[in-house]
Formats: C-alpha cells, structure tokens, sequence
C-alpha cells in the first residue's frame, strides 16, 4: 500500500479523499461496517476529526439551527465528530485489539458459553442506536486456541462499534472468532433492540429482533444446537 503524507495545507485534498483514493487504489471495500485502519497515516484521524467537525457544523446550519448564540449547541459539531470517529463507530478507525491466545493445553472439547455480552451499535440506515446482547457458544477442539473471557468483550465491541444491520454484525462476530478460537463448531446469538423502530416510523417500543449464526458442529449436531439453545433459554 501506498503511504500517502499528511498535508494540511490550504488547498490541500480533504484528508477523507485521500484516505478513499488509498482504498479504491488498493481494491478495498469502505462499506460502512468495513474496519479501514490499515489505510489511515499517522495525524489523519485527528484531521478527519476537524473535517467531520467542518460537515457537521454544515448540517447544523443547513437545519436552521443557531449554532452561534444557543449555548447548548456551540460545541455539537465537535462533540459530534469525536463520538463518531473515537467512540461509537470507533471499530471502523482502530485496529483490531490485541488478543492473546493460548493453546488448548488439555485438550478441553465440551460446551463453552459466554454471554451475555452488551453490545453497543447503529443503524446503517439511519444512525439510531442499536442496543443488545450477545452469547456465544464453542466446541473447541485440541487445535483450538483459548482466549481469556474479556476479550469476547473486546471483540464484540470493535466489531459492533460501526454502522451495521444486526444481520451482518453477527456474522462479521462469527467470522472472527472462527479465525481466532479455530474451534469445532460455533453459535453466535444476538438480541437487540433497535431506536429506528422507537423514534421514527412505526415508533414501536417492544420490538426486539433475535438472530443466530451456527458454524461447523453446532451446524450440523441438532442435539449440540438443541443443548445451548435450551441452556440460553434456561438462564433467561
């Protein structure tokens, strides 16, 4: 990959169209839940942080709102790039936390599950919060490697903190953890609730949606799916 400097000068390129230009050179898909850290230079998340600030500001006034005297929205364009870009799609700026991963030195081959996890996210279609749990069931084998109970946390949060459809978050999930644990089988299920449907639209206030990914064992074994499903269902 190219290493494009930083340049803040004038009439320089926005700093976002840099970062684009590196992405399409390099074939890679910008999607809104896609991680795109690998391809941002040292200096230019705080230079995107200005230029959202910038936009935003833009949205700001394009809605008629007096940013200059309304003491309560002086500062909104700013705190409004930081929650973005370094708190709620922060899993779309910063690489992947690390993980250490052990081997399975006993050789362990029954059920795991960890859950639930809160998980925090947004609607790719309209920026509502999506809020919800998380659980995930292993079969590991003596291949499998083991990571320690926070780290499902960790990873939960780095893949959730970007804009998603609950569809694609969960398999995004399961695609890393397949690739980290190396386990026999896995199950992701997730719960949330989804503020598009509280604040817009139907303004529904019950609606959760539930959703599953099997992978491997968990797949193919009805009794092993059967068995977490029931154990998930006990503990609520």
């Amino acid at each position: 990959m190219t290493k494009t400097p930083v340049n803040d000068a004038p009439d320089a390129q926005p700093v976002s169209a840099r970062i684009r230009a590196r992405l399409k050179a390099s074939k890679k898909r910008f999607h809104a839940n896609d991680n795109i850290s690998a391809f941002l230079e040292p200096g230019e998340l705080e230079a995107l942080l200005a230029e959202v600030e910038g936009k935003f500001k833009g949205v700001l006034d394009s809605l008629v709102i007096d940013t200059q005297s309304d003491h309560n929205t002086q500062e909104t364009a700013k705190r409004v790039a930081k929650m973005y870009l370094t708190e709620v799609f922060r899993g779309r700026y910063a690489p992947a936390p690390p993980v250490t991963e052990f081997p399975n030195a006993e050789a362990l081959n029954e059920l795991m599950i960890v859950g639930p996890i809160t998980i925090r996210s947004a609607c790719s279609h309209h920026f509502c919060p999506i809020m919800g749990k998380l659980w995930v069931g292993l079969m590991p084998n003596e291949h499998s490697n083991l990571i320690g109970l926070s780290k499902y946390s960790r990873l939960a949060e780095w893949v959730m903190s970007r804009p998603q459809i609950q569809e694609e978050a969960i398999t995004q999930m399961a695609d890393l953890l397949m690739e980290k644990v190396r386990p026999d089988g896995l199950a992701v299920v997730m719960e949330a609730d989804h503020f598009c449907m509280h604040w817009r639209g139907v303004k529904d206030n019950e609606t959760m949606m539930i959703n599953s990914v099997m992978r491997g064992s968990f797949l193919k074994d009805h009794n092993l799916r059967s068995e977490f499903l029931s154990l998930l269902k006990h503990r609520s």
